[in-house]
């Protein structure tokens, strides 16, 4: 193989999805003794970092996990800390984001957030809606059984008023009445801070996926840790389930 073939083999197996469950902020404020809040602060800075470095390294749809639904169990104080940084987050980010581009996707049950942050939220994704450059999604308040129970009452919904028959339902029709509707499988997804689990993130989407868990605690997690996941990731030999 010519090293022009290698290059070009290499860019076809680049994710074009990579999802990532960003986790470790308090841990990395504990270690320096710093109040979680920090930490958190530290994890959305490190959040416009990677944003910006994955669309260096190719990747058009980026899925960040938030704020998971099983969040709200946190004491109230830490949960309005993070409840206010994605306010800042939209109101501070969202005029470069649209400028470099990006659209912005929020996934995740809207009923139990703050009137302003949906109008935060709807104002974001209106605005950016055409961008094409780098899809961003993010999960927030958002739960892979939460979305799969709703897709099945939607579908439920429509059996009863006889706009589909249960014989007729396939993948493909769940598939389409998931929160993640039109976006693409992750191909890579990414857990920082050493734990190897999904924590209820994107476990439909995940099926096929690639996994790569690493010890970096999420604000300490850069471009080149990235591009690292992602090399790592070229060098798998997917299978699908083809043995």
């Amino acid at each position: 193989m010519t090293p022009i073939e290698k290059e070009q083999t290499a860019e076809a197996k680049a994710p074009r999805h990579v999802a990532i469950v960003m986790d470790g902020n308090r841990r990395w404020a504990a270690k320096r003794h710093l109040p979680k809040k920090l930490g958190h602060k530290a994890g959305v800075d490190a959040v416009r970092k990677i944003v910006r470095a994955a669309g260096d390294l190719g990747v058009e749809y980026l899925t960040l996990f938030g704020f998971s639904s099983e969040n709200w169990n946190r004491g109230p104080e830490e949960v309005s800390d993070l409840m206010g940084l994605l306010r800042l987050f939209i109101r501070g980010d969202l005029a470069e984001l649209h400028q470099n581009g990006v659209q912005i996707k929020i996934i995740g049950e809207r009923t139990h957030l703050d009137p302003d942050i949906i109008s935060l939220i709807e104002e974001a994704e209106t605005l950016t809606a055409d961008n094409t450059n780098l899809h961003l999604v993010i999960a927030f308040n958002y739960g892979g059984h939460l979305e799969i129970a709703a897709a099945v009452r939607r579908i439920a919904h429509k059996i009863a008023n006889g706009e589909i028959k249960p014989d007729q339902i396939t993948p493909d029709t769940i598939e389409a009445h998931l929160d993640t509707a039109g976006i693409p499988h992750p191909d890579l997804v990414i857990r920082t801070s050493g734990e190897k689990r999904l924590s209820n993130f994107l476990l439909w989407q995940s099926a096929y996926s690639e996994f790569i868990f690493t010890d970096v605690l999420w604000p300490d997690f850069t471009k080149d840790t990235l591009a690292d996941a992602v090399s790592e990731f070229r060098s798998r030999d997917r299978r699908f389930g083809e043995g």
